[in-house]
């Protein structure tokens, strides 16, 4: 291919800028949304990694279970953990109750999470007390008026720059001292983001601060993963005896062990990630009809154009390469377009925290090679067309 075919196809695609630009568009659109969808799959996929980061292989979680089919409410409590230590492989278990409430401290106040905990959650939550101290069991057992604080708690109230410990905080009217202050962790606990958490005493928590409003968990590991069903099985028998359940009775509760719930919420990213991908892939496909129909309207326009090159010698190889080129050129005009597009929102996105996005490498070189393969696949017929043009027949066209 010389360089006077590839000269020739760029004067062509120039000369008509307004039809050049709509060809490419489709092309733009669907290479920045392949991007999007990859760093939307990417994101999600992180997302889930994040919020399981501070469970270890080994946890299985109980909550209640509320669903349509239960018809009354759950017996489950945070007292059900020291019970199932009894389970047969469980090698720790803390009992919490979560629910949301207005937290203020001075004339500033915000909605957090409020985790009523044991003694034994922060441990086996994988949590760092930084300064101060942690829930102990003094405090369960006297139902004291203690307080841990993630660290978006302290930035967000204690704006003055003092420290947090020996000062106290008003949770529904309920005041509790700082005893401690947690690591910034980054990710959740379960579906708890401990950063903008007060962890209090779970007795205190019941009785005072969330009472019946809060939403039981019970957190246990097991002494070796390969025996999370035995683990699962015995904490399913005490439960069921604790709460007094008939044998015609459903669970009043449900268990669910880390690396199911990794998997399910990884799965359910990946079927996202393949759905958005496939939408991509038709709007890439439609894109390519786009330039297909709109190289068969340069071929009719430039038939004469054809015949007079085949006049003067043109060879049908070098007309198929133009024509060729020109769908090409299209394409990857249209793919790095749309690849700056895509990249570019990205960082846009995720400072807005529209939607958790991650950027990939994935994204970038599927859309652009999709992008190239369709301008050759939908460009090489009406290219093959116009090389198969017979000259006498080219010349005599209006």
């Amino acid at each position: 291919m010389n360089l006077e075919i590839v000269k020739m196809a760029f004067e062509s695609l120039t000369a008509k800028k307004t039809r050049t630009f709509l060809s490419m568009l489709g092309i733009i659109i669907g290479v920045a949304t392949v991007i999007a969808v990859f760093a939307v799959g990417k994101g999600a996929q992180d997302s889930v990694s994040s919020q399981f980061s501070n469970l270890s292989a080994n946890s299985i979680i109980v909550m209640p279970n509320r669903g349509r089919s239960f018809t009354s409410s759950s017996k489950l409590t945070t007292a059900d953990a020291a019970k199932l230590i009894a389970a047969e492989h469980i090698a720790s278990s803390a009992g919490a109750i979560q629910g949301n409430s207005s937290v203020s401290y001075g004339s500033v106040s915000k909605n957090y999470s409020v985790v009523g905990a044991d003694q034994n959650f922060v441990s086996i939550s994988n949590l760092v007390v930084q300064s101060g101290r942690g829930i102990e069991e003094d405090d369960i057992s006297s139902k004291s008026a203690v307080a841990l604080v993630g660290s978006t708690v302290v930035a967000d109230l204690f704006v003055g720059g003092e420290s947090p410990i020996g000062n106290s905080i008003t949770i529904n009217g309920k005041k509790l001292e700082v005893v401690g202050v947690l690591k910034k962790l980054g990710s959740r606990v379960g579906m708890i983001s401990i950063d903008e958490s007060v962890i209090i005493p779970s007795s205190t928590a019941e009785k005072s601060v969330l009472g019946d409003r809060g939403q039981v968990i019970i957190m246990t590991t097991v002494d070796n993963v390969s025996n999370t069903n035995a683990a699962t099985t015995s904490i399913t028998a005490i439960l069921r005896a604790e709460h007094k359940l008939k044998v015609s009775q459903e669970d009043d509760f449900r268990i669910m062990d880390a690396g199911s719930m990794i998997s399910a919420a990884q799965e359910s990213a990946q079927t996202l990630t393949a759905l958005l991908t496939a939408i991509a892939a038709i709007t890439l496909l439609v894109s390519g009809i786009g330039i297909m129909n709109v190289m068969f309207v340069t071929v009719a326009e430039r038939t004469k154009e054809i015949g007079i090159a085949k006049a003067i010698g043109g060879k049908r190889a070098d007309i198929l390469s133009q024509f060729l080129l020109e769908s090409i050129i299209l394409s990857m005009a249209g793919g790095i377009i749309g690849m700056i597009i895509g990249q570019g929102a990205i960082p846009i996105i995720t400072y807005f925290n529209l939607i958790s996005m991650t950027s990939s490498a994935t994204g970038p070189i599927l859309g652009f090679t999709f992008s190239v393969l369709v301008g050759v696949f939908f460009g090489f017929y009406p290219a093959y067309k116009a090389s198969r043009l017979d000259p006498v027949d080219a010349l005599r066209s209006e």
